[in-house]
Protein backbone atom coordinates (compact mmCIF):
# COMPACT_ATOMS: atom_id res chain seq x y z
CA UNK A 1 0.00 0.00 0.00
CA UNK A 2 1.56 3.25 -1.15
CA UNK A 3 0.99 6.22 -3.41
CA UNK A 4 3.73 8.81 -4.15
CA UNK A 5 7.27 8.61 -5.54
CA UNK A 6 8.59 7.92 -2.04
CA UNK A 7 6.87 4.52 -2.04
CA UNK A 8 8.29 3.28 -5.35
CA UNK A 9 11.81 2.17 -4.25
CA UNK A 10 10.23 0.01 -1.53
CA UNK A 11 7.89 -1.60 -4.05
CA UNK A 12 10.75 -2.27 -6.46
CA UNK A 13 12.85 -3.92 -3.74
CA UNK A 14 9.89 -6.07 -2.67
CA UNK A 15 9.32 -7.18 -6.26
CA UNK A 16 12.93 -8.41 -6.46
CA UNK A 17 12.82 -10.48 -3.25
CA UNK A 18 9.18 -11.36 -2.59
CA UNK A 19 5.90 -12.19 -4.33
CA UNK A 20 3.87 -8.99 -4.44
CA UNK A 21 0.34 -10.27 -4.95
CA UNK A 22 -1.37 -6.88 -5.10
CA UNK A 23 -0.78 -3.14 -4.86
CA UNK A 24 -3.24 -0.75 -3.24
CA UNK A 25 -2.98 2.96 -4.01
CA UNK A 26 -5.04 6.12 -4.08
CA UNK A 27 -7.45 6.82 -6.98
CA UNK A 28 -6.14 8.50 -10.13
CA UNK A 29 -6.26 12.31 -10.13
CA UNK A 30 -6.53 15.00 -12.77
CA UNK A 31 -3.40 17.15 -12.84
CA UNK A 32 -1.76 19.89 -14.87
CA UNK A 33 -3.23 22.55 -17.09
CA UNK A 34 -4.93 20.02 -19.34
CA UNK A 35 -6.42 18.21 -16.33
CA UNK A 36 -5.35 14.89 -17.78
CA UNK A 37 -5.92 11.83 -15.62
CA UNK A 38 -2.67 10.84 -13.94
CA UNK A 39 -1.76 7.54 -12.28
CA UNK A 40 -0.11 7.57 -8.84
CA UNK A 41 3.62 6.67 -9.20
CA UNK A 42 3.08 3.39 -7.34
CA UNK A 43 0.39 2.33 -9.81
CA UNK A 44 2.73 2.99 -12.75
CA UNK A 45 5.45 0.87 -11.11
CA UNK A 46 3.01 -1.96 -10.35
CA UNK A 47 1.54 -2.07 -13.87
CA UNK A 48 5.06 -2.22 -15.32
CA UNK A 49 5.41 -5.55 -13.47
CA UNK A 50 1.87 -6.79 -14.24
CA UNK A 51 0.84 -6.62 -10.59
CA UNK A 52 -2.91 -6.21 -9.90
CA UNK A 53 -3.74 -2.69 -8.64
CA UNK A 54 -6.65 -1.70 -6.41
CA UNK A 55 -7.68 1.93 -5.87
CA UNK A 56 -10.46 2.13 -3.29
CA UNK A 57 -11.77 5.59 -2.46
CA UNK A 58 -11.92 4.38 1.14
CA UNK A 59 -10.12 1.23 2.29
CA UNK A 60 -12.65 0.74 5.08
CA UNK A 61 -15.40 -0.06 2.57
CA UNK A 62 -16.71 -3.60 3.29
CA UNK A 63 -16.42 -4.62 -0.38
CA UNK A 64 -12.72 -3.78 -0.46
CA UNK A 65 -12.01 -5.48 2.87
CA UNK A 66 -13.62 -8.63 1.42
CA UNK A 67 -11.34 -8.41 -1.62
CA UNK A 68 -8.32 -8.05 0.63
CA UNK A 69 -9.40 -11.06 2.70
CA UNK A 70 -9.66 -13.13 -0.49
CA UNK A 71 -6.14 -12.08 -1.52
CA UNK A 72 -5.01 -13.28 1.94
CA UNK A 73 -1.62 -11.51 2.12
CA UNK A 74 1.03 -12.78 4.54
CA UNK A 75 2.04 -9.18 5.23
CA UNK A 76 0.94 -5.71 4.13
CA UNK A 77 3.73 -3.17 3.67
CA UNK A 78 2.49 0.42 3.93
CA UNK A 79 4.56 3.36 2.65
CA UNK A 80 3.01 6.84 2.44
CA UNK A 81 -0.33 5.38 1.42
CA UNK A 82 -2.49 8.30 2.50
CA UNK A 83 -5.40 6.58 4.23
CA UNK A 84 -5.91 5.36 7.79
CA UNK A 85 -6.34 1.58 7.96
CA UNK A 86 -9.22 0.15 10.01
CA UNK A 87 -8.65 -2.63 12.53
CA UNK A 88 -10.15 -5.20 10.15
CA UNK A 89 -7.19 -4.61 7.81
CA UNK A 90 -4.57 -4.22 10.54
CA UNK A 91 -5.51 -7.65 11.91
CA UNK A 92 -5.80 -9.38 8.53
CA UNK A 93 -2.23 -10.45 7.56
CA UNK A 94 -0.33 -13.20 9.36
CA UNK A 95 2.67 -10.91 9.97
CA UNK A 96 0.65 -7.73 10.38
CA UNK A 97 0.75 -4.38 8.59
CA UNK A 98 4.28 -2.98 8.53
CA UNK A 99 4.81 0.74 7.96
CA UNK A 100 7.93 2.33 6.50
CA UNK A 101 8.12 5.79 8.07
CA UNK A 102 10.61 8.52 7.06
CA UNK A 103 11.91 9.51 10.50
CA UNK A 104 13.60 8.10 13.57
CA UNK A 105 10.44 7.48 15.56
CA UNK A 106 9.05 8.63 17.91
CA UNK A 107 10.44 11.90 16.50
CA UNK A 108 8.45 13.41 13.64
CA UNK A 109 5.28 11.39 13.59
CA UNK A 110 2.88 12.66 10.96
CA UNK A 111 2.64 13.62 7.31
CA UNK A 112 5.82 15.60 6.53
CA UNK A 113 8.77 14.27 8.57
CA UNK A 114 11.30 14.80 5.77
CA UNK A 115 10.73 18.50 5.25
CA UNK A 116 10.43 19.35 8.95
CA UNK A 117 13.74 17.62 9.68
CA UNK A 118 15.42 20.07 7.28
CA UNK A 119 13.45 23.12 8.46
CA UNK A 120 14.25 22.37 12.10
CA UNK A 121 17.96 21.96 11.41
CA UNK A 122 18.31 18.29 12.36
CA UNK A 123 21.77 16.83 11.83
CA UNK A 124 20.40 13.35 11.20
CA UNK A 125 17.14 11.59 10.50
CA UNK A 126 16.32 8.17 9.08
CA UNK A 127 13.71 5.51 8.44
CA UNK A 128 11.81 3.34 10.90
CA UNK A 129 9.84 0.17 10.23
CA UNK A 130 7.00 -0.43 12.67
CA UNK A 131 3.92 -2.49 13.38
CA UNK A 132 0.90 -0.37 12.52
CA UNK A 133 -1.54 0.42 15.31
CA UNK A 134 -4.67 2.52 15.67
CA UNK A 135 -2.82 5.75 16.54
CA UNK A 136 -0.86 8.02 14.18
CA UNK A 137 2.60 6.43 13.78
CA UNK A 138 2.45 5.10 17.34
CA UNK A 139 3.00 1.37 16.74
CA UNK A 140 5.88 -0.70 18.10
CA UNK A 141 9.14 -0.19 16.19
CA UNK A 142 11.14 -2.98 14.56
CA UNK A 143 14.17 -1.58 12.70
CA UNK A 144 15.82 1.79 12.08
CA UNK A 145 18.46 3.20 9.77
CA UNK A 146 20.12 6.58 10.38
CA UNK A 147 20.65 9.00 7.46
CA UNK A 148 22.76 12.17 7.93
CA UNK A 149 21.21 15.51 6.93
CA UNK A 150 23.86 17.33 4.91
CA UNK A 151 24.57 21.06 5.25
CA UNK A 152 22.97 21.86 1.86
CA UNK A 153 20.23 19.24 2.07
CA UNK A 154 16.87 20.07 0.53
CA UNK A 155 13.52 18.44 1.16
CA UNK A 156 13.81 16.86 -2.28
CA UNK A 157 17.33 15.46 -1.89
CA UNK A 158 16.55 14.06 1.57
CA UNK A 159 13.31 12.55 0.21
CA UNK A 160 15.32 10.60 -2.38
CA UNK A 161 17.87 9.35 0.18
CA UNK A 162 15.21 8.20 2.64
CA UNK A 163 13.08 6.50 -0.01
CA UNK A 164 16.07 4.37 -1.05
CA UNK A 165 16.94 3.65 2.59
CA UNK A 166 13.36 2.55 3.26
CA UNK A 167 13.45 0.07 0.40
CA UNK A 168 16.53 -1.63 1.82
CA UNK A 169 15.30 -1.55 5.42
CA UNK A 170 11.98 -3.28 4.71
CA UNK A 171 13.80 -6.32 3.30
CA UNK A 172 15.72 -6.68 6.55
CA UNK A 173 12.51 -6.31 8.55
CA UNK A 174 10.64 -8.91 6.49
CA UNK A 175 13.54 -11.35 6.89
CA UNK A 176 13.29 -11.01 10.67
CA UNK A 177 9.51 -11.44 10.58
CA UNK A 178 9.85 -14.68 8.61
CA UNK A 179 12.57 -15.97 10.95
CA UNK A 180 10.64 -14.97 14.06
CA UNK A 181 13.48 -12.70 15.24
CA UNK A 182 11.73 -9.34 14.80
CA UNK A 183 11.51 -7.40 18.04
CA UNK A 184 8.78 -5.04 19.22
CA UNK A 185 10.18 -1.81 20.66
CA UNK A 186 7.46 0.36 22.21
CA UNK A 187 7.67 4.06 21.43
CA UNK A 188 8.14 6.55 24.24
CA UNK A 189 5.34 9.05 23.74
CA UNK A 190 7.11 11.65 25.86
CA UNK A 191 9.91 11.76 23.24
CA UNK A 192 7.54 12.17 20.30
CA UNK A 193 7.12 15.20 18.06
CA UNK A 194 4.65 15.92 15.28
CA UNK A 195 5.42 16.79 11.64
CA UNK A 196 2.25 18.46 10.40
CA UNK A 197 1.13 18.57 6.79
CA UNK A 198 2.76 21.07 4.45
CA UNK A 199 0.68 23.96 3.15
CA UNK A 200 1.44 26.69 0.63
CA UNK A 201 0.99 29.27 3.37
CA UNK A 202 3.87 27.68 5.29
CA UNK A 203 6.19 28.84 2.48
CA UNK A 204 5.42 32.54 2.95
CA UNK A 205 8.68 34.02 4.26
CA UNK A 206 8.44 36.10 7.42
CA UNK A 207 11.49 38.32 7.12
CA UNK A 208 11.33 39.05 10.85
CA UNK A 209 12.60 35.50 11.39
CA UNK A 210 16.36 35.09 11.58
CA UNK A 211 18.33 34.34 8.42
CA UNK A 212 19.34 30.87 9.63
CA UNK A 213 15.71 29.75 9.95
CA UNK A 214 14.69 31.28 6.60
CA UNK A 215 17.58 29.53 4.83
CA UNK A 216 16.46 26.17 6.27
CA UNK A 217 12.85 26.90 5.32
CA UNK A 218 13.90 27.51 1.72
CA UNK A 219 15.79 24.20 1.61
CA UNK A 220 13.12 22.23 3.44
CA UNK A 221 10.28 23.34 1.14
CA UNK A 222 12.28 22.68 -2.03
CA UNK A 223 10.65 21.36 -4.22
CA UNK A 224 7.13 21.71 -2.74
CA UNK A 225 5.45 23.92 -1.74
CA UNK A 226 8.51 26.23 -2.01
CA UNK A 227 9.36 29.36 -0.02
CA UNK A 228 8.17 32.67 -1.43
CA UNK A 229 7.80 36.39 -0.81
CA UNK A 230 6.27 39.40 -2.54
CA UNK A 231 8.05 41.68 -5.02
CA UNK A 232 6.16 44.67 -6.40
CA UNK A 233 2.84 42.87 -6.10
CA UNK A 234 4.06 39.57 -7.63
CA UNK A 235 5.05 36.31 -5.99
CA UNK A 236 8.79 35.65 -5.94
CA UNK A 237 9.81 32.10 -5.11
CA UNK A 238 13.26 31.71 -3.58
CA UNK A 239 14.88 28.40 -4.44
CA UNK A 240 18.40 28.82 -3.13
CA UNK A 241 19.99 31.11 -0.55
CA UNK A 242 22.96 31.29 1.82
CA UNK A 243 23.62 32.86 5.17
CA UNK A 244 25.69 36.01 4.67
CA UNK A 245 28.53 36.67 7.09
CA UNK A 246 30.63 39.80 7.41
CA UNK A 247 33.23 38.50 4.94
CA UNK A 248 30.79 37.57 2.17
CA UNK A 249 28.56 40.64 2.47
CA UNK A 250 29.37 43.52 0.06
CA UNK A 251 30.85 46.60 1.67
CA UNK A 252 28.36 49.38 2.17
CA UNK A 253 25.34 47.08 2.48
CA UNK A 254 22.40 49.18 3.61
CA UNK A 255 20.74 48.27 6.89
CA UNK A 256 16.96 48.44 7.02
CA UNK A 257 13.78 46.79 8.22
CA UNK A 258 13.35 43.03 7.71
CA UNK A 259 12.65 42.35 4.03
CA UNK A 260 14.75 45.27 2.78
CA UNK A 261 17.21 44.55 -0.02
CA UNK A 262 20.52 45.64 1.48
CA UNK A 263 22.87 45.02 -1.44
CA UNK A 264 22.86 43.79 -5.04
CA UNK A 265 25.73 42.12 -6.90
CA UNK A 266 25.90 40.66 -10.41
CA UNK A 267 24.82 37.19 -9.24
CA UNK A 268 22.87 37.68 -5.99
CA UNK A 269 21.08 40.10 -3.72
CA UNK A 270 21.13 40.39 0.07
CA UNK A 271 18.02 40.72 2.23
CA UNK A 272 17.75 42.02 5.79
CA UNK A 273 16.13 39.55 8.19
CA UNK A 274 15.26 39.65 11.88
CA UNK A 275 18.84 38.58 12.52
CA UNK A 276 21.52 38.59 9.86
CA UNK A 277 21.47 38.89 6.08
CA UNK A 278 20.30 36.30 3.56
CA UNK A 279 22.14 36.00 0.24
CA UNK A 280 19.63 35.00 -2.46
CA UNK A 281 21.05 32.96 -5.36
CA UNK A 282 18.12 31.46 -7.30
CA UNK A 283 14.58 32.76 -7.79
CA UNK A 284 11.40 32.38 -9.82
CA UNK A 285 9.14 35.35 -10.46
CA UNK A 286 5.42 34.70 -10.90
CA UNK A 287 4.78 33.51 -14.47
CA UNK A 288 8.49 33.00 -15.22
CA UNK A 289 10.95 30.12 -15.14
CA UNK A 290 13.22 29.27 -12.25
CA UNK A 291 16.65 30.88 -12.79
CA UNK A 292 19.87 32.05 -11.14
CA UNK A 293 19.74 35.60 -9.81
CA UNK A 294 22.44 36.52 -12.36
CA UNK A 295 19.97 35.74 -15.15
CA UNK A 296 17.02 37.28 -13.29
CA UNK A 297 18.84 40.61 -12.92
CA UNK A 298 19.34 40.84 -16.69
CA UNK A 299 15.61 41.30 -17.15
CA UNK A 300 14.41 42.74 -13.84
CA UNK A 301 15.78 45.71 -11.97
CA UNK A 302 16.47 45.12 -8.29
CA UNK A 303 17.94 47.95 -6.25
CA UNK A 304 19.06 48.58 -2.70
CA UNK A 305 16.28 49.74 -0.42
CA UNK A 306 13.50 47.81 -2.21
CA UNK A 307 11.16 45.99 0.11
CA UNK A 308 10.20 42.31 -0.17
CA UNK A 309 7.10 40.83 1.34
CA UNK A 310 4.54 43.31 0.06
CA UNK A 311 1.28 41.81 -1.16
Amino acid sequence: MGTPDFSVPTLNQLIEKHEVVAVVTQPDKRKGRGKAMQFPPVKEAALAHDIPVYQPVKVREPDFIRILAEIAPDVIVVVAFGQILPEEILNLPKYGCINVHASLLPRYRGAAPIQWAVINGEKETGVTTMYMAKGLDTGDMIDKVVVPVEARETGESLHDKLSQAGGSLILETLRKLEEGTAVRIPQKDEESSYAGMLTKELGRIDWKQDARYIERLIRGLNSWPSAYTGLNGKTLKIWDADLADAESCPKGARPGNPGTIAAVTKDSFYVVTGQGLLKVNEVQLQGKKRMPVSSFLLGYKISEGMQLGDE
